[in-house]
């Protein structure tokens, strides 16, 4: 899976399942802060992406990604 799919993959769960704003999706944007999730939707942002990618992620994945494209790094490190 390239990382262009990778990106688009996230961005749409992002935006149906979280209702993020497609404006609000910049790879710099700040996953609470400018993005909002919150503890909760860390745990179903862990479901979405076992469902969406198959890949388990724990706690200690998190450490560190505090940014979108900190996100999309780990997702694409986990399938590589």
């Amino acid at each position: 899976m390239t990382k262009q799919t990778i990106i688009e993959k996230i961005n749409d769960f992002l935006i149906e399942d979280f209702e993020v704003e497609e404006e609000e999706l910049e790879p710099s944007a700040n996953l609470k802060d400018t993005i909002g999730l919150d503890s909760l939707d860390f745990v179903d942002l862990v479901v979405a992406v076992e469902s969406n990618f198959g890949v388990k992620l724990v706690g200690e994945d998190f450490v560190g990604v505090t940014t979108l494209q900190d996100f999309y790094n780990l997702i694409d490190r986990k399938l590589g």
